[in-house]
Order: structure tokens, then sequence, then C-alpha cells
């Protein structure tokens, strides 16, 4: 699964859910996933990226905040889902590898 995007009823991204975030506050607290609402479970406001912004913000913003996946947003929009294997695609080597190293370190 990765990573989903929460839309409000204004389809603006209010936030994203993860897998992690399943498992460690639903899963490992013993609740009952059937009963959660995904808006309950993500924390805090969505790092994300502008639909007209180039390789290098996508790096250097999964590189600040340590994420391998960036909502797209055109305005207030969601647009899409980048993820670091989509860069990994279409970047040289050396980028890709450094911002690995970033996102994998403490």
């Amino acid at each position: 699964m990765g990573s989903l995007p929460i839309c409000g009823t204004d389809d603006r991204l209010k936030g994203v859910l993860t897998d992690r975030d399943i498992v460690v506050k639903v899963l490992a607290q013993g609740k009952d996933p059937r009963s959660c609402q995904a808006g309950e479970l993500a924390q805090g406001e969505a790092v994300t990226i502008g639909a007209d912004d180039d390789a290098a913000e996508i790096l250097s913003t999964m590189a600040t905040h340590k994420v391998r996946r960036l909502p797209v947003v055109d305005g207030h929009e969601l647009v899409g889902i980048v993820a670091l294997a989509d860069v990994a695609r279409a970047l040289p080597d050396r980028p890709v590898g450094d911002l690995v190293d970033a996102i994998s370190t403490d």
C-alpha cells in the first residue's frame, strides 16, 4: 500500500495515511481496524510538491522530510503522488542514491 491521500469534501488534501500508521496506531494498540476512520489516523499537515516543481525540488523535499512519496498538488487540488521509484526511473543514479541515503539515515 505505502500511502493514501486523505481529501476533504472540498477536494483539498487533509493528510496522508500510511501502512505504518495503521500498524502503529491501530493494530499495535489493539484497536478494531473496522471502526477506525482514516481522518483519525493521519496527523499533521501533509508534505506536498507542486505540479510544476522540478526533479531537484522533489529530491530536496523528499530528503528534507525523509519521505519516499509526495502528494502532488496543483493549487489546492490533489493531482497525483510521486514516489521515489518514479524519480529513480527518470534521473541518473547518483541523485537518487543520495536521496536514499538521506531518507534512510536517522
